[in-house]
């Protein structure tokens, strides 16, 4: 679900709460190592990403923020922040040339550029959680 959330509205968090969860505990963010992104640099993105994206001239960028059932991918147009709301059970995480992720929910996608460190280690702790919290498949039976 791709969201404006500049605005404080009661009834879009709780919607986004039940989708991908409430954020984490503080004790738990520490124990973690952090829940949020490095800064990502946006390449390639969904039709509906990319109208909202083409409205000003800045550089295009994102952040990802893990949630206990979810992640939410943040980016800024004109002076608007975007949200994409991706459940775990609907994200798909490809890493396709050798410095691209690309991230998919449905029909909506964005591609970042994973050039340091820093980056590859983030998608790696979301590649393991996903797999840690992700149901049981009947294959594992």
């Amino acid at each position: 679900m791709l969201v404006n959330v500049s605005y404080n509205n009661k009834e879009l968090t709780q919607k986004i709460d039940e989708e991908v969860g409430k954020p984490f505990p503080l004790k738990e963010r520490w124990a973690m190592g952090g829940i949020g992104s490095p800064k990502l640099f946006i390449t390639a993105s969904s039709v509906e990403i990319r109208n909202l994206l083409i409205l000003d001239n800045n550089l295009d960028s994102c952040n990802i923020e893990l949630r206990p059932r979810g992640i939410i991918v943040r980016f800024r147009s004109l002076l608007e922040t975007f949200a994409l709301v991706i459940p775990y059970y609907k994200l798909t995480l490809y890493k396709g040339d050798m410095a691209v992720y690309s991230i998919y929910r449905d029909h909506h996608f964005i591609k970042v550029r994973s050039d340091t460190k820093a980056v590859q280690k983030f998608f790696k702790k979301l590649m393991d959680f996903k797999a840690d919290n992700a149901p049981t498949q009947i294959d594992d039976l």
